[in-house]
């Protein structure tokens, strides 16, 4: 029994700590842009909503290392800290394939 109730215990500290990722569509960047717009769009919300409600918690934008991929990600910081999201709460980090869509991921310090 208490190896029972270990188990379900470390399954949900693992559940809790995993972080939350949000694919960003590639859509958002076909159209001129907003605050209103960007929210619209439920994966950012969601990230938004989820990183605000878990202090301690930010925002990774997980991006392609070609310059327009980058330049996107830059300009998504820019949306994400005009939305109340605190600068020092959001970073940046390349390493998806070219052609893949922006990602965002809540992640817990």
């Amino acid at each position: 029994m208490m190896r029972l109730a270990s188990a379900v215990l470390l399954l949900v500290t693992t559940l809790g700590a995993a972080a939350q990722t949000f694919v960003v569509p590639p859509e958002l960047w076909d159209r001129p842009r907003r605050g209103q717009a960007i929210l619209e769009q439920p994966a950012i919300r969601q990230a938004v909503n989820a990183c605000l409600a878990q202090p301690g918690s930010r925002l990774v934008v997980h991006h392609a290392a070609a310059q327009e991929s980058l330049i996107a990600a830059e300009e998504l910081r820019s949306w994400l800290v005009a939305l109340a999201v605190e600068p020092g709460r959001i970073s940046l980090r390349s390493g998806l394939k070219p052609g893949e869509p922006l990602r965002l991921e809540v992640v817990r310090d």
